[in-house]
């Protein structure tokens, strides 16, 4: 039985994540803060406690002896304009989003290499191509996701091991209602851009989307670097690729910022 590791598998996408894997055969341990579903294999973490995370991989290589697959999908949102948002709140994101991803991949490396197997599959966003107005931060820090898997792929590839980022669109989860959202002080437009976002996003795509990608590259004998899910979404990356960048800021701004 392959086993994997699945960050902020409590709810949202990556609870159902842990569910298709299982699904597929593995054996999936959730390292989450709370394990609020009560779900199976759960191992308390921290993303942004380098220690809790190195120790909750110890505990999983002490009764498994593997890890196969490793998940990083543990992160939240924060939206305000970028004077107004606090820089303490800028960086839980970056340390959460970005940071967390770095943690448990440095944890899980030296177990992977020693096997000279495994993969490794962060969560991006379209987010990471477009960066959205009002969501500087969030955009920033699945950008970093982008980068960071680009470079890791290179380097852990004599190893036998490999990596991946999916970037999904809108997705309905309790993300949403969970975002921490700054005063809007003198930007009008602020709030307006949010609820369209936040519009977008509950009436968005089912995290099952993405959990049904996840399981087919966690699958799959050679993976890309990045991977868009929703067809609306592959649309718009590939859109960037031909255009330039004012061109797709227009477009964002035309979308948000009306």
């Amino acid at each position: 039985m392959k086993v994997a590791i699945v960050t902020g598998a409590s709810s949202g996408i990556g609870k159902q994540e842990k569910l298709r894997l299982e699904e597929a055969g593995y054996k999936v341990y959730n390292f989450s803060r709370h394990n609020t579903e009560g779900g199976t294999n759960f191992i308390e973490a921290d993303v942004t406690d380098r220690a809790s995370v190195f120790a909750a991989v110890d505990k999983v290589i002490a009764a498994e002896g593997k890890i196969d697959l490793l998940v990083n999908n543990a992160g939240f949102g924060i939206a305000g304009a970028i004077e107004t948002t606090p820089l303490e709140l800028a960086k839980k994101q970056v340390d959460v989003n970005f940071f967390g991803a770095v943690n448990s991949t440095q944890a899980v490396l030296p177990h992977m290499r020693a096997r000279k197997s495994g993969r490794i599959i962060s969560t991006s966003s379209v987010a990471s191509i477009y960066s959205i107005p009002f969501q500087s931060f969030y955009s920033c820090s699945k950008a970093a996701i982008n980068a960071f898997t680009s470079a890791l792929r290179n380097e852990v590839k004599e190893f036998g091991i490999t990596a991946c980022a999916v970037m999904p669109g809108d997705i309905k989860t309790g993300f949403t209602e969970n975002r921490v959202k700054t005063n809007s002080g003198d930007y009008n437009k602020q709030e307006k851009s949010i609820g369209v976002m936040e519009k977008d996003e509950i009436n968005g795509m089912s995290p099952d989307c993405v959990a049904r990608l996840v399981v087919k590259l966690a699958e799959k004998k050679r993976v890309a670097t990045l991977y868009t899910v929703g067809l609306k979404y592959k649309f718009l990356v590939l859109l960037s690729r031909f255009f330039s960048r004012a061109f797709c800021d227009k477009v964002v701004g035309g979308m948000y910022v009306k």
